[in-house]
């Protein structure tokens, strides 16, 4: 069960970050629903197996194990990627800290990288850091641009996270559906620094554990290069 733990005083040091700046209310309420979002936390500790079927711009296909660990902390939560090798040893790590509205932790392969650096792949896959970390969701700018919109036989809320400094590799802005009943994001549209559509993310399948709806299979597809990335984890 997710819970929401907005607070007022986070909310208004949200939107006095603003400063001087004149925020529409599509602004205002953008802010509003990504603080929202951040602050969406786990109920319990999990891990789950799973692989990544990855097919690159060539049509090679490939499969990478891969276990997720989910632990909760008093004040933030933490969620571990993690790959293996034939060998079963470690192939490759990630360790993402979520802290609400603070700054996300990424520590990959044990090196801390900056929020400022997240285009960066995941076991060489389509997954990249800013997109397993929802790093565009701390971006400053953020705008709701259609209140009530249909996605996936969802309502939902679009919400536009513009970067307010790109790297020439990364994304410029992201495009969100959210779902207006559970918060999830139902579909999303990346834009790289010339503003052309890069990738698009959708969720492929959805599994009831223990009466609660969890997401099995999610999809992330290059849309310039053709290679697309499938992360399914094995639930029980």
């Amino acid at each position: 069960m997710i819970r929401r733990l907005l607070t007022a005083s986070l909310l208004g040091g949200l939107l006095w970050s603003a400063s001087a700046t004149v925020l529409s209310d599509a602004e205002i309420e953008g802010r509003r629903l990504a603080q929202e979002l951040l602050e969406l936390t786990p109920a319990e500790n999990s891990t789950n197996s799973g692989v990544l079927r990855i097919r690159d711009e060539n049509g090679k296909l490939s499969t990478v194990p891969v276990e997720c660990r989910v632990t909760l902390g008093e004040t933030n939560w933490r969620t571990v990627y993690e790959t293996w090798s034939g060998r079963n040893e470690a192939a490759e790590r990630l360790s993402v800290t979520h802290d609400g509205a603070n700054a996300n932790r990424y520590e990959l392969d044990g090196k801390v990288i900056p929020a400022t650096n997240t285009a960066v792949a995941f076991a060489s896959s389509d997954f990249w850091v800013v997109d397993l970390g929802l790093e565009f969701l701390h971006w400053p700018a953020q705008k709701v641009l259609k209140r009530n919109d249909t996605r996936r036989s969802r309502s939902c809320t679009v919400l536009e996270s513009v970067n307010p400094d790109p790297s020439p590799n990364g994304y410029s802005r992201v495009v969100s559906w959210i779902d207006k009943e559970s918060g999830g994001i139902v579909h999303a549209d990346a834009y790289d620094a010339n503003g052309k559509r890069l990738k698009e993310f959708d969720p492929k399948a959805f599994k009831k554990v223990n009466g609660e709806r969890q997401l099995q299979e999610m999809r992330i597809r290059n849309v310039q290069t053709g290679s697309r990335t499938d992360l399914e984890f094995i639930l029980d």
